[in-house]
């Protein structure tokens, strides 16, 4: 009887034992979703960096000077189109000038119609005896001169038109302004800027690549520009003959192409972007199963036991696309990854598989 009473308690304490281990372990099982590596077609990257600058940035100065700024037409950031009046000077003076040159063309030739006149009667009288060789050279020498004042009358006005003509400035070419110089009532030299223009409205990338990378990236090169509006692509146009001093870097000069709908990005805007090339293979896992410990990147492989467990595994990635990141190293293509539910997760972690909306929200809950 005795015996039978201690045989029940060992089995008891047996059963006990087994059910605390199976409780302890589901309670330390972590919630996990897993998936397989996708082999994907994806563009070779060179990541490059550099400052968003106009295409051609168009300098409008004044043509004439000492004539006072009465009217503005356009400021920083206005749209004009070429032939568009920007500034407006007094144009009093220029007239006046103008009017004075007109008179003197009259004058000149109202002079010339007498010189042509003396002149035809001392031709009509040379050899008559009338009037002397000496003074029907005069009359000649006088009708000549009075032709080189009209002339000089007519080039004189010529340039006071030309004067009253500039006084109105305009855009010399459809764009953007960037800058802006006049000022209302300001007196300006000839020469003096008034606006600069972003012609055709065309903004660029000058991007800065090691002269190692020349070999890959030419005139065509496609180009994308991640920004928070959205991607803009472009084509490199120009790859610069001459490497910088400062950092031996080469500029690559890519012509922007803003989707529709999308603003022209701002000049003097220092960005990051990619040259792109032909797709080739790329083993992909979603970014959600890559983690950083100690300054490397991690994935938890589902080992093939009775009870579930993971096994860390160091890999080291490449292109980034999306919400999927290439693994170059450290996985097989039929392993199966921890996607969702890795973040407390150890190198040898009891878990339980079920898919990702539950563990979303177990996390959630957390």
């Amino acid at each position: 009887m005795a015996l039978a009473f201690v045989t029940s308690l060992a089995f008891v304490h047996v059963t006990s034992a087994q059910e605390a281990n199976q409780a302890t372990a589901g309670a330390a099982a972590l919630t996990v979703s897993l998936t397989k590596p996708e082999m994907l077609q994806w563009p070779v990257l060179i990541p490059a960096s550099g400052r968003l600058a106009a295409w051609h940035e168009a300098v409008i100065s004044a043509e004439t000077g000492g004539l006072r700024i009465i009217d503005i037409k356009a400021d920083v950031g206005t749209a004009v189109k070429k032939g568009d009046l920007l500034v407006q000077f007094d144009a009093d003076t220029a007239q006046a000038e103008l009017e004075q040159q007109q008179a003197s063309v009259e004058q000149a030739k109202a002079d010339l119609d007498q010189a042509v006149a003396n002149g035809d009667r001392a031709r009509g009288l040379t050899g008559s005896g009338a009037i002397s060789n000496q003074q029907t050279t005069e009359y000649l020498i006088t009708e000549r001169k009075s032709k080189a004042a009209l002339a000089s009358s007519k080039a004189a006005l010529a340039s006071a038109q030309l004067t009253l003509d500039r006084t109105k400035v305009y855009a010399i070419d459809d764009g953007v302004i960037s800058e802006r110089s006049a000022s209302l009532g300001k007196v300006v030299n000839a020469g003096d800027e008034l606006f600069k223009l972003i012609r055709q409205n065309r903004v660029e990338w000058q991007a800065e690549l090691p002269v190692k990378r020349l070999a890959d990236v030419k005139e065509g090169t496609k180009a994308l520009i991640p920004t928070p509006l959205g991607d803009v692509s472009g084509e490199v146009r120009l790859v610069s003959p001459t490497t910088s001093t400062a950092n031996g870097r080469v500029t690559v000069y890519v012509a922007l192409q803003p989707a529709e709908g999308l603003p022209q990005p701002k000049t003097g805007i220092l960005v990051s972007g990619n040259f792109e090339f032909g797709a080739t293979d790329a083993l992909t896992v979603p970014a959600t199963a890559v983690t950083l410990r100690d300054g490397f990147s991690y994935v938890f492989i589902l080992n093939a036991t009775d009870q579930p467990t993971v096994s860390r595994k160091r890999v080291e990635t490449g292109r980034r696309q999306g919400d999927r990141v290439e693994v170059i190293a450290g996985i097989q293509k039929t392993d199966e990854v921890v996607t969702s539910g890795g973040a407390f997760l150890a190198d040898g972690s009891v878990v339980r598989v079920v898919d990702a909306t539950a563990v979303a929200g177990t996390e959630a809950k957390k």
